[in-house]
């Protein structure tokens, strides 16, 4: 029997975790993307200089290589090119027109109003100048976001109408077809959440929920910096967001696949779901989930792509108390070193560091500015809080322009 090949867009480290499921489970893998020096493509089978962006190049790519399976892990460009690629050829995918919906920030917005779903006013733009002149549709403020960016690139929270133009022409920057979106903001009651959860066959079958932790120091105060599970909300909250999830797979008509959600609850005490997102998350998170419940997460994302059976998963049981720094810069500057104190270190379960001595750091403007993770193991809970809470006075990230 032929050896199974699996397609993967990008080239991120994040790949690093789906590339050993793919060895491990016996396959070939091949990555892709239009930067050759890219991590990812160090550690896969082969490598092809094609954008992931360009569908058609990376369907004429996929057809010339005969790929068992396509998948954008951790990816967000690529999710659409990879649900494109596969419907045409055959192969195990959500709708190409339902993948579209999820990926575009405006149209998911305007289908959760359609369906009767918790979701604040939104609206997508081209142009500047039509959001300017619209400025009287919403209460302020506002957060404005490319409709097709991910790792809380180019969004800005915008506090009153003489800041918008600037906050979309910065958003503007991140975004791949020149849109953006405005939508009001919404005000959470505790921590949002951002995890992965997974269905098969169109059953959600592992609903995770954590706490998103931010540094509010940082050049970009959205971009997560830390997470912690389980999730503090409550079971009730948990319950609707379960269903509400359930319900949108449903109408999407969703398969079998690993989902990245963002959600919170806002001070009106309703439940949101602000982002899903068929594929891994970045920052790890499917990793440290199945650190935290022993679940193949990542092997199944890799059977389901191929058209393999997937192992049962169930919703999650924590295995003791979790928490996922990511660490960051808050200065440009040379990396001179990590230092962490004994509070730190006894609870560390995996450093991930990947920048090197007097390699450049940049400030933490978005996720791919981040230059490693520390995946901790607590017994007890309110020390996790305690340590994760006060997280910069236990650890020192020397650089030469300061130390964080």
């Amino acid at each position: 029997m032929a050896i199974k090949k699996v397609l993967l867009l990008g080239g991120s480290r994040y790949l690093r975790p789906v590339i050993k499921a793919v060895h491990e489970l016996g396959y070939y893998a091949i990555t892709c993307d239009y930067l050759p020096d890219n991590y990812a493509h160090k550690i896969s089978d082969e490598y092809h200089n094609v954008s992931i962006l360009d569908k058609d190049a990376v369907l004429d790519l996929a057809r010339k290589l005969k790929a068992d399976g396509i998948i954008s892990f951790a990816c967000d460009p690529g999710v659409v090119t990879a649900a494109y690629v596969a419907e045409q050829m055959g192969l195990p995918t959500h709708p190409y027109e339902s993948v579209c919906i999820l990926q575009n920030k405006a149209l998911f917005r305007q289908f959760l109003t359609d369906n009767g779903f918790n979701v604040p006013k939104a609206h997508g733009y081209k142009s500047v100048e039509e959001a300017v002149e619209d400025i009287d549709r919403y209460r302020w403020p506002v957060i404005v976001k490319p409709t097709d960016s991910a790792g809380s690139k180019g969004v800005t929270k915008v506090d009153k109408p003489s800041e918008l133009r600037k906050s979309i022409e910065y958003a503007l920057r991140f975004s791949h077809c020149d849109e953006f979106i405005i939508e009001e903001f919404i005000e959470k009651n505790g921590d949002s959440s951002d995890t992965d959860c997974f269905s098969i066959n169109g059953k959600l079958v592992f609903a995770s929920f954590n706490n998103q932790k931010f540094d509010l120091r940082a050049n970009n105060p959205y971009t997560p910096a830390a997470f912690t599970w389980p999730s503090e909300m409550s079971e009730g909250n948990q319950e609707e967001l379960r269903f509400e999830i359930q319900r949108l797979v449903d109408l999407l008509h969703l398969n079998t696949s690993i989902y990245n959600v963002e959600t919170r609850i806002g001070m009106d005490g309703r439940s949101y779901i602000m982002e899903m997102s068929p594929r891994g998350g970045g920052n790890r998170l499917a990793e440290v989930l199945e650190f935290a419940t022993g679940q193949e997460l990542i092997k199944n994302v890799v059977r389901a792509a191929v058209g393999d059976d997937v192992m049962p998963l169930t919703d999650p049981v924590y295995d003791g108390y979790w928490a996922e720094i990511i660490l960051h810069s808050d200065v440009d500057g040379a990396f001179e070193g990590l230092e962490l104190d004994d509070d730190v270190s006894r609870h560390l379960y995996q450093q991930d560091l990947w920048v090197e001595q007097g390699e450049t750091v940049h400030s933490f403007e978005s996720a791919n500015y981040a230059i490693g993770t520390l995946v901790m193991k607590f017994d007890d809970k309110d020390e996790m809080e305690k340590v994760v809470g006060d997280i910069y006075s236990h650890i020192k990230i020397n650089t030469g322009g300061g130390i964080m």
